[in-house]
């Protein structure tokens, strides 16, 4: 029996899988900029502006959910927005800091952030085990907390590979108490006594968004910003080695895991081994910032493109998370993120009082 020619029943959608091979990754990506679009609109309001835009979209995309399917030919652009858009995001987020801004904090203070950031970090994993916090969770709620927030979480999540859910969960707690600690630091400071340039200090060693830091070092004075500024800098700065210790952490881990498990079936097993190449990319706009070979303009509009790509990524994440699974994390999570920032205000405190 001769073969069945298909040609001339497929020849009529041909077009439209062409198409589909070449552009299916466009609706999702569509959507993807439309949401970081909304986002960074609702931010510019003053009744969401101490929201960021990356928790905004995220929190958009998980509305929209809610209410409309999500089709199989939204994934490929949607995939695009959570991968390339976001490393893309943090790569640009280098251009943000110079390592002569940094410097200028002097050994002294680098010390009380640095010190505050690895106290945080290691304590709030400590905890999340002892507290029964799934440890990818609670990996990313410690990174977001003691680094950067939306963009520590991302970037860590490259390497933890937690869940969607665990993205917006940690996303939205250390948001959460970003936003409470814009708020009670500023009143704090006043009580304790703190001189402007400790008050930048402690502000900026301890709250999580950038926005979040100006926002409340805006209420005492300008001298205050430029030291908040500079000091959440120094932990912005931190992102890419403590990403580039958690991959080789992940790397011996996986190769243990590897190892036991070839060990009980007789033969070699591969671990796949993640490598958080963006980070470089991060760490050479950085030193391209330094050397001043980046006009002004081009950091500035380069932080707005990051902003929005960011926004877009988790925007993405968002449309793709279940609400159900949110909800069953429970409130250990929720205390944990708590514990971390009081730890980190806390510890970044106590280093500000004894160097006086």
């Amino acid at each position: 029996m001769p073969p069945i020619d298909n040609s001339a029943v497929l020849a009529p959608v041909a077009p439209a899988i062409q198409w589909h091979q070449r552009w299916g990754w466009m609706p999702g990506l569509l959507l993807s900029l439309a949401l970081a679009a909304a986002a960074m609109g609702l931010h510019d309001l003053r009744w969401f502006h101490d929201i960021s835009a990356a928790a905004m979209a995220i929190l958009i995309g998980i509305g929209l959910r809610r209410v409309v399917t999500l089709s199989p030919a939204l994934q490929p652009g949607l995939a695009i927005a959570t991968r390339t858009l976001l490393r893309t995001a943090v790569i640009l987020l280098g251009l943000q800091v110079t390592f002569g801004q940094i410097a200028a904090l002097g050994v002294q203070t680098i010390g009380i952030v640095i010190a505050s950031l690895v106290t945080c970090f290691f304590a709030t994993e400590f905890l999340g085990r002892r507290l029964g916090v799934e440890a990818k969770l609670a990996r990313l709620i410690a990174t977001g907390t003691s680094i950067c927030g939306a963009s520590a979480i991302v970037a860590a999540n490259s390497v933890t590979r937690g869940r969607d859910e665990d993205v917006a969960y940690a996303l939205a707690i250390v948001t959460a108490f970003g936003t409470v600690a814009m708020f009670a630091m500023p009143a704090l400071v006043p009580l304790f006594g703190f001189a402007p340039t400790q008050a930048g200090i402690w502000l900026g060693a301890s709250i999580h968004e950038v926005a979040q830091v100006v926002g409340a070092a805006t209420t005492i004075n300008d001298q205050t910003v430029t030291i908040a500024t500079i000091a959440k800098m120094a932990r912005i700065v931190s992102l890419a080695p403590i990403v580039l210790l958690m991959a080789t952490a992940a790397r011996r881990s996986m190769r243990s895991q590897a190892g036991n498990q070839a060990d009980k079936q007789g033969n070699a097993v591969h671990a796949r081994v993640p490598v958080p190449w963006f980070v470089f990319g991060f760490l050479f706009l950085a030193g391209a910032a330094s050397f001043g070979v980046v006009p002004p303009i081009v950091t500035h509009d380069a932080g707005l493109v990051a902003s929005f790509l960011l926004a877009a990524a988790l925007g993405a994440m968002g449309f793709g998370i279940d609400l159900g699974a949110l909800r069953r994390m429970g409130l250990r999570p929720l205390v944990l993120a708590a514990s971390s920032w009081l730890i980190l205000a806390g510890v970044s405190f106590a280093l500000l009082r004894i160097a006086g």
